[in-house]
């Protein structure tokens, strides 16, 4: 074991920990080549989506709280959204509250794709989760929610390398 290590290290924990957000790693590249083989559209272009889709901001979002929706960078936001504009699926609209803002909103035609998508939203769902009983996917949420607000939190100090 090297001198860097905590003191409190534990390798079980750490050999789980490891194992857990390698699990993590590979579920998001499988989501991402299902999602993309089987419904022809990228699990970003689908959070964006269903994000827009919510009654409650028929009206539009604005782009900040779009991306802390959706927890992706000012960049990575504004290129899917570039696209999904030029698809005609979404639109940036002068928010009413503050002139000089925008807020991104579906388009007519980006409703009616979302809506002709949620039979295979259904489906993909199903096939996914079928082996988990509805209990054990409202505990995977709440776990998968702790994991979340742990990540957020990390602060990691860099040490002054020593000479």
């Amino acid at each position: 074991m090297s001198d860097a290590l905590p003191s409190n290290y534990d390798q079980s924990l750490y050999s789980a920990h490891n194992r857990l957000f390698f699990r993590l790693f590979q579920v998001g590249n499988t989501l991402d080549r299902k999602c993309s083989n089987e419904l022809g559209i990228s699990p970003v272009h689908w959070a964006v989506l269903g994000a827009l889709s919510r009654p409650r901001v028929q009206s539009g979002m604005s782009f900040s709280d779009l991306t802390e929706y959706l927890g992706v960078s000012r960049q990575n936001l504004d290129a899917v959204l570039k696209r999904l504009e030029r698809d005609g699926l979404v639109q940036r609209i002068i928010s009413e509250h503050d002139r000089r803002a925008k807020n991104v909103a579906l388009t007519a035609e980006g409703l009616k794709t979302w809506e002709s998508l949620q039979d295979d939203f259904f489906n993909f769902y199903a096939q996914a989760l079928d082996t988990l009983a509805f209990d054990d996917v409202v505990t995977l949420i709440h776990l998968l929610n702790k994991v979340n607000d742990g990540l957020k939190s990390i602060k990691i100090e860099q040490q002054a390398a020593s000479s």
